[in-house]
């Protein structure tokens, strides 16, 4: 029988991304030398474009304004393959991302988030959630009114079919800013069958110092990325809690955008295809890790795209 590629759903935010990659450090009160350019961002609208271009039938559920920038957003994750339910929204514009890029790749942002916090529960119906084999949120997608109740909306619906749930940390800031306890109950509330975060966003979860296993308190298989030291995988089987490392090949990158999602995409179709099952195995878990390095690397390799907007 011929292998059916899996079907995911990602809910969540798609904004163009106003990269700045100075040459050089930033002078206070003059300027320096770089690059500006529009990209199509968005935690949620990456994974789902990572999803299609690695074979998955990938599904991207969002809001964005009326608008030009709305309309050449969608239109480019078409092209990749993806499919959009849309909700325009009237009266917000299109969300935008101010990513600050560093000499070591690294990056900090500034968010307008705009339409993208805009999706409400009753836009979402039940049947888009029948025959799925994940659905996959970052924590965005659990914050605010009323993007936060639709994210939750679609848990529910999720859970009537039957469909397991991925998560992603994706922002320390985000995360944590009613404190830990209350992000402790956000994501344990979610019961995300599998967890990615970076270390940064594992140690805010459960607390400096403690054994990073406490992640399995959230759910019963966690990833934790590295980047360029690789993922540590977390999993609860046959009542025991173990924990490996995955190593990376490291390459060198200017810019790290996007190569978290391109992680979760990797891992996600490795994760996905594979019987319910076996989802909680370690030897599957090291496969999806290693499944999402190779993405991540086509991420950091590529040449990024620039939004062409009309």
């Amino acid at each position: 029988m011929a292998h059916r590629p899996p079907r995911l759903l990602v809910l969540g935010d798609l904004v163009v991304d106003v990269v700045l990659a100075p040459a050089r450090v930033l002078a206070r009160g003059t300027d320096v030398p770089g690059r500006v350019e529009l990209r199509q961002g968005g935690s949620a609208a990456s994974t789902a474009r990572w999803l299609a271009r690695l074979g998955a039938r990938s599904t991207l559920v969002t809001a964005v304004g009326r608008d030009r920038e709305g309309r050449a957003l969608v239109d480019a994750l078409r092209r990749d393959r993806v499919a959009v339910l849309v909700s325009r929204v009237a009266g917000a514009p299109t969300g935008r991302i101010g990513v600050v890029v560093a000499a070591d790749g690294e990056r900090s942002f500034v968010a307008d988030r705009g339409a993208a916090d805009r999706l409400v529960p009753g836009s979402l119906r039940a049947s888009w959630f029948a025959g799925l084999d994940g659905l996959h949120l970052p924590v965005y997608s659990l914050l605010g009114d009323p993007l936060g109740l639709a994210g939750r909306r679609a848990i529910e619906l999720a859970r009537a079919k039957g469909v397991p749930l991925s998560l992603d940390l994706s922002s320390t800031g985000p995360l944590m800013a009613g404190g830990r306890r209350r992000a402790g109950a956000l994501v344990r509330d979610a019961r995300p069958d599998l967890l990615f975060a970076t270390a940064a966003e594992a140690r805010a979860l459960i607390g400096a110092g403690r054994p990073l296993e406490d992640l399995l308190a959230f759910a019963p298989a966690a990833i934790v990325k590295r980047g360029r030291e690789g993922a540590t995988v977390l999993v609860e089987q046959d009542g025991r809690r173990r924990r490996f490392a995955v190593a990376a090949r490291r390459i060198a990158a200017a810019d790290t955008t996007g190569a978290g999602d391109a992680f979760d995409a990797g891992a996600l179709v490795v994760w996905a295809s594979a019987p319910p099952a076996e989802r909680r195995r370690a030897a599957l878990l090291r496969r999806a890790a290693l499944a999402g390095h190779r993405a991540a690397r086509r991420q950091l390799a590529a040449a990024p795209a620039e939004l062409v907007i009309r």
